[in-house]
């Protein structure tokens, strides 16, 4: 596991995370069951 200096780096490595990875990788049933990456791409196709 990562190990943080301070709590203000633990909570913007959480923050990174769930903003930035989870967010854009989750899939969300208002896409169809598709992840925002995944919806953006198809309608760029």
């Amino acid at each position: 596991g990562e190990r943080f200096n301070t709590r203000e780096e633990m909570k913007s490595a959480v923050f990174e995370y769930i903003e930035i990875d989870y967010n854009r990788h989750r899939r969300h049933s208002a896409n169809g069951g598709l992840s925002p990456v995944q919806f953006e791409e198809r309608d760029l196709a």
